[in-house]
């Protein structure tokens, strides 16, 4: 079966995208280029496996949360110290990041799809 990446609310992945988009020309509006040091290494390895098992725990029982996920990625961008390999760590970071604000539209989906169609969302029957 191949996705879109929408699950369950139509536009949602463009929407989320174009969202991150203008964050980030907001960032360079605000900051400019910013040529700093990453501050990643091996010496943040042991971190990145405790949240792997952190990850693997609360799976096992049940308690998985987005906060568990996204960590882990994070930690393990932060124990990259090679550029291809961190490249491709803070990818992850944002695929987490964005699945998660995918699933918070899904959880208010009025309102997730008034955002991907620029519509105000109705009230619910019965209420102004």
């Amino acid at each position: 079966m191949v996705s879109n990446g929408d699950y369950g609310v139509p536009g949602s992945l463009a929407k989320v995208l174009a969202d991150v988009t203008a964050e980030r020309a907001a960032q360079d509006a605000m900051w400019g280029i910013q040529d700093i040091a990453d501050g990643t290494g091996p010496e943040r390895t042991e971190a990145a496996d405790q949240a792997k098992k952190d990850v693997s725990e609360a799976a096992r029982e049940g308690l998985l949360t987005w906060r568990h996920i996204l960590l882990e990625e994070v930690l393990e961008a932060f124990a990259e110290n090679d550029p291809g390999a961190l490249r491709t760590e803070l990818i992850q970071v944002a695929a987490v990041a964005v699945k998660w604000a995918q699933a918070l539209d899904r959880r208010d989906r009025p309102a997730a799809a008034a955002a991907v169609t620029g519509e105000q969302p109705s009230a619910p029957h019965g209420r102004r």
